[in-house]
């Protein structure tokens, strides 16, 4: 079992208004086989989290630490993090014209591995996760995110998870612009991978909808970067009927 641990992380963002305080002080512990729901209103946070773990160098920390079985990740590389096995699934996944997903993802894969795959059981590999997806073969060779739809390009981040096999998987709004039918597809994918490997899942959304297929063992409710509440599945149930309201300042503006 691998354990990924946060201790009183605090992050800013440089803006024209000069430096932001993003994240206030989260603390989170997560072993491999779970799966955590990160929650909360817009602009509480959620995906500054994510991409801070991730290694985005808009993001400074300014405080606090990141540990991947005792190791330090704020220490570590983009790509380090990656071969510790780190995932992370991006809310608007950028297109990489000239790469085909084939050419993609088999790079991808033997800068983890430090090795190629096996061409013949790469490609059954890729084939059957591709036909799990619903994937239509044709897009192995289609550049990559280049002319696919919002569901298409959700659906090869999880190819990615499938046939890359992180440790830990972070999800930015993995849910956000997908109907209904896709949005089972995409979670079938993250079942999969987790029964498969054990992977340790954080999923950041705020709709409790995705929840209903990917079932989280601990909740997290993020309001103004800092975790105000958790609980287990239960407390997704509540945020439905009861919205964040009650977390909020009543004496904040309310933003446009």
């Amino acid at each position: 079992m691998s354990v990924l641990e946060i201790r009183d992380l605090h992050v800013t963002v440089e803006t024209d208004a000069g430096t932001t305080p993003i994240l206030n002080g989260i603390t989170l512990t997560m072993n491999t086989g779970e799966t955590h729901a990160i929650m909360g209103p817009n602009g509480s946070g959620k995906s500054t989290l994510a991409y801070t773990i991730a290694g985005h160098p808009k993001y400074t920390v300014t405080s606090g630490s990141i540990t991947f079985d005792g190791k330090d990740v704020l220490a570590m590389s983009v790509d380090e993090r990656a071969r510790a096995g780190l995932f992370l699934a991006m809310q608007y996944p950028v297109e990489i014209p000239g790469v085909t997903v084939t050419n993609f993802l088999r790079t991808a894969k033997t800068a983890l591995d430090g090795e190629a795959p096996a061409i013949r059981g790469w490609t059954k590999d890729v084939k059957a996760a591709m036909a799990n997806l619903r994937m239509d073969p044709k897009f192995a060779q289609r550049n990559v995110n280049e002319g696919f739809s919002g569901g298409e390009k959700k659906r090869h981040e999880i190819l990615q998870l499938e046939v890359l096999k992180p440790q830990f998987a972070i999800l930015d709004e993995t849910d956000s612009g997908l109907d209904v039918d896709a949005l089972k597809i995409v979670s079938e994918g993250v079942n999969r991978a987790k029964e498969s490997t054990g992977l340790g899942v954080l999923l950041i959304t705020h709709y409790t909808r995705i929840l209903r297929y990917i079932r989280p063992d601990f909740v997290h409710v993020v309001v103004a970067g800092k975790i105000v509440e958790e609980g287990g599945p239960e407390l997704a149930d509540r945020l439905e009927d009861e919205g964040y309201d009650r977390f909020l300042d009543p004496a904040a503006p309310i933003e446009a």
